[in-house]
């Protein structure tokens, strides 16, 4: 049964004893409505037994908060985390990691069967990641002077003294940053440099950023720890006070001296983005290297690479494994990135053939390449639909192989176009989104066959989720 609350809003209601059923998009786990409609939820585990409070009615569907729990799930598990319940990032903290794997399977081949239509072979089961925690390489943090507060704090009749908070961002809120004591995603010493700097910087009167006033002096700091050991602190600042700034940064330079790569930002704009920006070097190189299977990759302050090192290992050779090289083959690497699955390959291939739109990721691609003396790559910049043209194929040669690994939106239709037209022999779809990766091989699937897909989680305690399919030619 559901009843309107008493003194709540119409579009409020309480559903009871209802169980939920599964997990699905976007990480919400999925009950169902006595009249049969889904409700989508975002604190609970598949089997949980709740009482819900809808907020959002949609045609079709409620979303809802359980406000009470009858009986608690054997999925659950007790979360690391004394941020969980309030920070944005790892949602699935309180549900087993073998069920998170679950999950995360089942969406994929869900997404692949439902979306696409598609016929399977038997799945290899999903990777699990060994590292479930401090598994990132990257973390970025934001400063804020009117940090978001708990129920606790608006509750109490107590004024709030302190508003600053070097943090993240509450989930929906753009202005509010989660005060972080101690995250769980990255290795030390990465709390260690965030909560001394935040100390510091309180106690040296060095004001934070106001994104609504848009005032203030520190905007973010960005981290990077990667598997060499090697360390970049990025610090952007709102605007130039060379006497703080400077104070601040030596005091970096003198409490943590292990840092490789010290760098600054000064970025007046109405956004935190850094790609249009200066990176200033104060300390030590503007890089730091990451290594992978005796290969080295230089990273400099706006390079993209996975921020999960430990596990794009794995990625990557699953992905060279499908690719089935025997050393003859011509390899196209479609959104090659900074063309680390392009290098990873290479020894393997007779050559490999790299294109990015993002002409500084294709500039580290080429600076890696000669780095690690390969010299059977090329790497090209342009939007893909634009580059990946018969005339682009006619002068670099047809591809007995592409490997495409497209952002989350997946391959524009030209794209699949033209893979249609040219017909290789094999094609390696490394996706981030299943959903998107289901509709692109739905319109490749009378001209392909589907031999291997598999599963590999980067992100443990999210629903995030890659996955690796294998088409050969029928």
């Amino acid at each position: 049964m559901y009843f309107c609350g008493m003194g709540r809003k119409k579009k409020n209601h309480i559903f009871e004893n209802i169980e939920v059923l599964d997990a699905g998009a976007r990480g919400k786990t999925v009950a169902k409505a006595p009249d049969g409609r889904v409700i989508f939820l975002t604190n609970t585990v598949p089997g949980d037994v709740v009482d819900i409070e809808t907020g959002r009615k949609r045609k079709s569907y409620f979303e809802g908060k359980a406000i009470h729990f009858h009986k608690l799930s054997e999925k659950r598990t007790e979360p690391v985390c004394a941020h969980f319940e309030h920070c944005g990032g790892c949602k699935w903290q309180h549900m087993k990691y073998e069920d998170q794997l679950f999950y995360k399977e089942k969406e994929v081949t869900q997404n692949l069967v439902r979306i696409g239509h598609l016929e399977l072979p038997e799945v290899t089961p999903i990777l699990g990641c060994d590292k479930t925690y401090f598994y990132r390489n990257k973390m970025e943090f934001s400063f804020s002077s009117n940090r978001w507060l708990t129920y606790e704090e608006i509750a109490s009749d107590k004024e709030v003294d302190n508003k600053n908070a070097l943090g993240f961002h509450i989930a929906g809120m753009w202005d509010k940053i989660l005060d972080i004591d101690t995250c769980h995603l990255q290795e030390d010493p990465s709390n260690e440099i965030r909560n001394s700097i935040k100390e510091f910087t309180l106690a040296n009167d060095i004001s934070f950023f106001n994104p609504r006033d848009q005032d203030g002096l520190l905007r973010t700091m960005m981290l990077r720890i990667v598997s060499t050991g090697e360390i970049m602190l990025v610090v952007q600042f709102f605007k130039e006070d060379v006497a703080k700034r400077e104070l601040l940064l030596d005091f970096i330079v003198e409490k943590f001296p292990n840092i490789t790569s010290l760098q600054y930002i000064i970025n007046g704009k109405g956004n935190d983005s850094i790609y249009d920006q200066d990176v200033i070097l104060y300390n030590g190189r503007d890089h730091i290297f990451e290594e992978m299977e005796g290969l080295r990759f230089k990273i400099n302050a706006k390079s993209f690479y996975q921020t999960n090192s430990t596990q794009a290992y794995e990625l990557y050779k699953i992905t060279r494994d499908f690719a089935g090289l025997s050393g003859t083959e011509l390899v196209y690497d479609l959104y090659t990135g900074t063309g680390t699955i392009a290098q990873f390959v290479a020894k393997k291939a007779k050559k490999v053939i790299g294109v990015e739109s993002v002409p500084e990721a294709i500039e580290d691609a080429k600076k890696n390449a000669i780095l690690n003396k390969i010299d059977n790559t090329e790497f090209f910049v342009g939007d893909m639909k634009d580059v990946f043209t018969t005339d682009f194929i006619a002068q670099h040669g047809q591809p007995d192989v592409i490997i495409t690994d497209p952002p989350r939106d997946g391959m524009h239709k030209k794209v699949v176009g033209q893979i249609l037209n040219i017909l290789p022999q094999r094609i390696v779809y490394v996706s981030c989104n299943s959903a998107t990766q289901a509709r692109d091989l739905a319109l490749l699937k009378d001209a392909y066959t589907i031999v291997k897909t598999q599963a590999v989680d980067m992100f443990p305690q999210t629903h995030h989720v890659e996955n690796v399919v294998l088409l050969e030619k029928r």
